[in-house]
């Protein structure tokens, strides 16, 4: 009467650590959880650069002098009433 439950017990003594040690197992899990964290750190800096992109476009719809400045530096505009001097390299 005891002996099922009693190999009951040894098939899973057995197994149990058998299963975690296993390539899909524990030491899956573990680059697994690195990944994820990884992953993570992306994502997070990924918001960031969204969140400088939607102040950036934010002032450029609303922000007179942001948009001369990069007209300005970017596009080398000037104003109708401003000299332009250019020097030979």
């Amino acid at each position: 009467m005891w002996t099922l439950p009693f190999a009951l017990l040894v098939v899973s003594i057995v197994s149990v650590p058998l299963s975690i040690l296993d390539e899909q197992g524990l030491p899956r899990f573990r680059a697994l959880r690195e990944e994820k964290s990884e992953i993570e750190r992306v994502n997070e800096r990924l918001r960031r650069d969204v969140e400088t992109l939607h102040r950036t476009v934010a002032d450029l719809r609303q922000d007179p002098d942001t948009i001369e400045r990069i007209a300005r530096d970017e596009l080398g505009m000037i104003r109708e009433d401003e000299i332009l001097f250019q020097f030979p390299n």
